[in-house]
């Protein structure tokens, strides 16, 4: 392997959004940084699931199901 060409892995801070901090291992920033988050993961659709509402564009959801819905891992 190549020497050098990896980047440096240290500890941060990070501070959410309701002000509880904890402490973890990343490549951003420099050692001892505080990574302060604008979007907080706990309640952010993006990491929650938000609204899971299936979208069956022009029936592909039923074509997959007539074509696949047979099929079953149990024997």
């Amino acid at each position: 392997m190549k020497q050098e060409i990896h980047p440096d892995y240290h500890t941060i801070k990070v501070v959410m959004t309701d002000g509880s901090t904890f402490e973890t291992r990343s490549t951003w920033g420099a050692e001892g940084d505080t990574m302060t988050l604008e979007v907080d993961p706990k309640v952010h659709p993006a990491w929650t699931g938000g609204n899971r509402s299936l979208l069956d564009a022009g029936g592909q959801v039923a074509r997959f199901n007539k074509r696949f819905g047979s099929f079953s891992l149990k024997k």
